[in-house]
């Protein structure tokens, strides 16, 4: 097991040399595409716990035939060469194999395959509750109580995206708890947002996508998440929860608009523009904390030596990796 190399090991050694490698990963994205000649390509996405690459294998390789018949998710044993192109890793994959979960080599390795944030989950959850408790209104409260009973167990481990922001195990845990706390912060500076529809607001704007998103080890896009949506889904979680409650129509509607404007933008998947205190502050929340979010995983998952990150399309950037000179 030891000479199996991880993520930051491959990015670390001599990007001039064509170093041979044996790793285990996850296969977190798989892509047909079509080269120049016209001719199939597949463009697959491995993984680990501390970071990912993307490489190509062409149609006429064994290599390419190896991944064709493997799904998203899976754990796989590859071997190949170190490679870069235009300055990014993306290594000449010569044999890849799929890798029972119940393999043994495989369990070993899990902790070192499959990333999640560096605050225990446990702890993260009990800020959750705190929130929770801390919501005054009897009905509001007993709304985010009614979908945390119903989908608790998955919102502690549902990641909150594919690849762009807490793309991993408890991010969504991770996210929620970081909005809330930047929440707390901020509310006292602006009076005229309601402490608790806002804080309901954050902890439900994302629970539909415990429906968009399906899969153990690398998450993708379900039937209704496609079909629908997280907005859409969550909205409609919010919305029963909410009649159950007996919540009073204008709290609802308020709620609701928060969980269909949140995203910010109506091209980046909202269904409203944000047009209350509320939803315009979660909405500001939610953005920031998504960014940053980009910014401290990547600066977490960095090799040791790099000046900056690969270009993270979320940021339209590169991240510059050193820390501030204040000598």
């Amino acid at each position: 097991m030891s000479d199996y190399k991880t993520v930051q090991e491959l990015k670390q050694l001599d990007p001039d040399m064509a170093v041979p490698f044996r790793s285990i990963f996850i296969l977190r994205r798989k892509t047909v595409k079509t080269a120049k000649n016209g001719n199939p390509f597949l463009s697959v996405e491995l993984g680990d716990a501390k970071g990912s690459f993307t490489a190509n294998c062409f149609g006429d390789s064994a290599v390419y035939a190896a991944f064709d018949s493997v799904t998203e998710g899976s754990i796989v044993r590859v071997s190949g060469k170190t490679e870069y192109y235009q300055e990014r890793f993306s290594p000449r994959l010569q044999a890849a194999e799929e890798v029972n979960a119940d393999d043994e080599e495989a369990r070993s390795m899990l902790s070192q395959l499959v990333e999640v944030p560096p605050e225990a989950p446990e702890a993260l959850w009990a800020h959750v509750e705190d929130a929770i408790a801390a919501i005054s209104h009897p009905q509001i409260r007993e709304t985010v109580e009614r979908v945390m009973e119903d989908l608790g167990d998955r919102f502690r481990t549902g990641t909150a995206a594919i690849s762009m922001h807490h793309a991993y195990r408890h991010g969504l845990l991770e996210h929620t708890t970081h909005m809330v706390r930047a929440a707390r912060a901020l509310l006292p500076l602006y009076p005229e947002v309601d402490a608790d529809l806002a804080i309901a607001g954050i902890l439900l704007h994302d629970i539909g996508k415990l429906e968009e998103y399906e899969g153990d080890f690398a998450a993708k896009v379900s039937r209704i998440g496609t079909l629908h949506g997280h907005v859409v889904l969550g909205f409609r979680t919010a919305r029963k929860a909410a009649l159950q409650s007996k919540l009073n129509a204008d709290l609802t509607e308020r709620l609701e608009h928060i969980i269909l404007s949140h995203q910010g933008e109506k091209e980046w998947g909202a269904a409203a523009m944000a047009a209350t205190p509320e939803a315009v502050f979660v909405s500001m929340i939610d953005n920031l904390d998504a960014k940053m979010g980009m910014v401290q995983r990547v600066l977490r998952n960095a090799p040791e030596g790099d000046a900056f990150s690969d270009y993270l399309a979320g940021l339209q950037t590169r991240v510059l990796l050193t820390p501030p000179d204040k000598s």
